[in-house]
């Protein structure tokens, strides 16, 4: 065994500085945490190069005197707990006086600080030593530059992520601090260019409005609660307004942000049902508590804290955002759908295309719910449908060979069904006398019968197929066309550009902001041209001509869309904005000219989906003979 002996103490900050400092952004919350224990209101951070070539963070704090320098780079010095009493309650948000030491133990440092009154003094610091020190002229405050991050430690720069993430991190501390202290003005920069500025008012939805734009704000609402050890408080968005993660849920107790399970799941269950599944509200919660409450010291980056009645507070969170959704927010409960449910027979049309076998065991239509947010019973596999039989007594025969007993069936229409498979690919046929269509449409159109028009009510479009009877939603039809249409131009990229007498300027939050900015060349793609307008806004000069109306609101829809569910995927975004196209352009139900309505039924059997509109809603059911003759109780 290799003799024991002691490490250097460079080698022991550089370990410290691997627990603490692993990432650009965690150098930006450290510093940024003691500009704020110092009692700054004025916060400057700017950073170059994803914050590995330069980190600067300047505040009008309390400062550092001339003679406490030294210890303030030194490990396990600080001025914010005296002894072990106070590590139970701890009120400031660093205390472990190893952020400037292990910051300095990994980078080349410089600070200049002041105290009131007093002269200023630089000092610079490399790989955990000091370099010198001299008297500078300084306001009070402190200004810490931090250059060539992880120099010495080279091993650690290549679990870094992409630059573009790495901003992001940085962003998003910024933005918690931001939001935890609406009181203090907060400029963020990246290369000169300002990615935040908050004022610093004590108005925290003027704070969202800085850090998730001004368009966010305006969709939320204030809530309040209190109890004898805690006071919650915060915005919230009302159930439109939503994300496709959680990252927009800030949880800030005594303005420390968090991170919390159990809390995370009271303001979701404080929604209840009226969120749709995968999507998640922008909420940011002010808990106020005494510091004896809360155990902060459990984790190095101290964002895991370990909470006295915390099932208290979470049921508080969870009151909180219930009342105040049923006082201000007018949402229908998604249970109150399931009221006046109505029972229908639905019945997909399947065709067999195997030519040897199939079961024609007589079947029974199950009763089924019309919810036309489960397409699958369009889908209903045979096996499914069987009333008693078991798997022992499924019988299959020879398409030649059918079986006349009391169990098995012959129809008048079973000559005409099994020459119609065979004229289905894979065999071969004759098709002159059917229209003409693309290879890649043969099959779907084939699946789909070519229906003779009847007649219509004001809702559904009749027709009828060898004696079967189809009713067809006019309105999921129209929008299934729509779809199509939109979809292929996009795809196609044969976009026509329309001007706008007036630009549209759009106002985003910094993520948003970088986060629709990478994509730009993407989002081009299907007509929309963003241009940088600064101060994480975009302009818009013109638009494509396949946006009916609304063309501001249709844009935020298909961004909001796009950072919601595509993450940057072409085929998911094309096909959502048609979806979206269609669905504004199709809002309901028209009175239709035979004429017309024979046009959809012809042009939806070259859809390449002739059942399902684009959001996976119904468009036709199918009633056979066999059900009608059921109905009307012909074999009675």
């Amino acid at each position: 065994m290799p003799k024991i002996h002691e490490l250097s103490e460079t080698l022991t900050n550089q370990i410290a500085a691997g627990e603490v400092i692993e990432r650009p952004a965690s150098v930006v919350k450290e510093l940024v945490e003691n500009s704020l224990d110092a009692g700054a209101t004025r916060i400057r951070i700017d950073f170059v190069d994803a914050g590995l070539k330069q980190i600067v963070v300047q505040d009008n704090g309390t400062g550092i005197a001339r003679d406490q320098v030294d210890l303030a780079f030194t490990r396990h010095a600080t001025s914010k707990i005296s002894n072990e009493h106070d590590l139970f309650k701890v009120a400031t948000l660093g205390f472990r006086g190893e952020a400037l030491a292990s910051i300095s133990a990994v980078s080349h440092v410089e600070i200049l600080t002041a105290t009131e009154g007093a002269i200023g003094v630089r000092a610079t610091f490399s790989g955990g030593n000091k370099k010198g020190q001299e008297d500078a002229a300084a306001r009070k405050g402190t200004k810490i530059t931090v250059r060539d991050l992880f120099f010495n430690t080279p091993a650690r720069l290549k679990y870094l992520r992409s630059p573009q993430t790495e901003i992001m991190k940085i962003v998003d501390i910024i933005n918690r601090l931001a939001l935890g202290y609406p009181q203090v003005s907060f400029t963020l920069s990246n290369t000169g260019k300002i990615l935040l500025r908050t004022t610093g008012n004590g108005n925290l939805k003027q704070t969202v409005a800085n850090v998730y734009g001004r368009h966010i704000a305006e969709g939320m609402e204030n809530f309040s609660t209190k109890d004898n050890d805690f006071k919650v408080s915060g915005l919230m968005s009302k159930p439109e307004l939503t994300r496709s993660t959680r990252n927009f849920i800030s949880i800030l107790l005594n303005g420390r942000y968090i991170k919390n399970f159990q809390l995370n799941t009271a303001i979701m269950d404080g929604y209840g049902s009226k969120l749709t599944a995968r999507h998640y509200p922008i909420v940011v919660v002010s808990i106020k508590v005494d510091p004896l409450l809360v155990d902060v010291n459990v984790h190095p980056t101290k964002q895991e804290v370990r909470l006295s009645k915390e099932k208290e507070l979470s049921r508080l969170i969870t009151t909180a955002i219930s009342n105040a959704l049923v006082e201000k927010v007018e949402q229908t409960d998604a249970f109150a759908n399931l009221e006046n449910k109505r029972e229908t027979l639905v019945d997909q049309l399947q065709l067999n295309l195997n030519q040897d076998v199939v079961n024609t065991a007589r079947k029974k239509i199950p009763e089924v719910h019309d919810q036309a947010d489960k397409p699958e019973f369009l889908t209903t596999k045979p096996e499914e449908n069987k009333a008693t039989e078991t798997k022992s007594d499924a019988q299959y025969v020879d398409l030649n060979k059918p079986r006349e007993d009391d169990k098995y069936i012959i129809t008048k229409t079973w000559d005409q069904n099994v020459s119609r498979q065979q004229q289905l690919t894979p065999f071969s046929s004759s098709v002159a006398d059917q229209e003409v269509i693309s290879n890649g449409d043969e099959t779907l159109a084939n699946n789909l019968p070519r229906l003779a028009y009847v007649g219509q009510t004001d809702t559904y479009i009749i027709a009828e197929n060898n004696g079967d009877l189809f009713l067809i939603d006019q309105v999921a039809a129209r929008r299934r066309l729509q779809f199509e249409k939109t979809y292929q131009m996009i795809a196609a990229k044969k976009i026509v550009q329309q001007g706008l007498l007036t630009p549209i300027v759009l106002e985003f939050g910094n993520l948003d902001f970088i986060q629709i900015k990478d994509k730009i060349d993407q989002i081009k793609q299907i007509g929309i041209h963003l241009e940088d307008f600064g101060q994480n806004s975009f302009i818009v000069r013109s638009y494509p001509t396949w946006i009916q109306n609304n063309v501001e609101e249709t844009i935020r829809q298909i961004l909001d869309g796009y950072l919601n569910l595509d993450k940057g995927k072409s085929n998911n975004l094309f096909k959502r904005v048609a979806a979206l196209e269609a669905k504004k352009a199709i809002k309901g139900k028209i009175q239709l000219s035979a004429a017309e309505a024979k046009q959809i039924l012809t042009d939806l059997r070259k859809t390449t989906d002739p059942y399902h509109d684009a959001s996976g809603r119904i468009i036709l059911v199918r009633m056979s003979q066999n059900e009608l003759r059921k109905m009307f109780k012909k074999d009675d």
